[in-house]
């Protein structure tokens, strides 16, 4: 009796590191790409970038953290002229896992919104 109690507590255990490995790193990329994003946001919002090249440079550091999407789901909005207006950018990615018997669909929507500071 008390080696069956062993085993599962060593299963459960086990099954508790796995999940782990599996979802913990979709929610360690999303926190850095959120990071990216507010940087490259703040530095942006001074610089005459357009929308186009800014969403590459945001697609390039998701492929770096080999984050699954397409250029197309990052959205880069400039609200006013380059360097003197709001600067918003966003993506929307979706992260399958699969665990044992619990297919799982993490959903992530990071996003910034950056305006320069007058007479900076």
């Amino acid at each position: 009796m008390r080696t069956l109690k062993l085993l599962l507590a060593l299963g459960a255990i086990g099954f508790g590191i796995y999940v782990g490995v599996q979802i913990v790193p979709p929610f360690f990329a999303n926190y850095q790409f959120q990071d990216a994003i507010q940087s490259e946001a703040v530095l942006q919002a001074y610089s005459n970038q357009n929308e186009d090249q800014i969403r590459d440079s945001i697609f390039r550091k998701a492929q770096d953290l080999e984050i699954p999407m397409k250029e197309e789901q990052i959205t880069v909005q400039r609200i006013g002229g380059a360097g003197s207006g709001t600067l918003a950018i966003s993506a929307d990615y979706t992260i399958h896992v699969d665990l044992p018997g619990y297919p799982l669909d993490l959903e992530f929507h990071p996003s910034s919104k950056s305006k320069p500071i007058p007479g900076a």
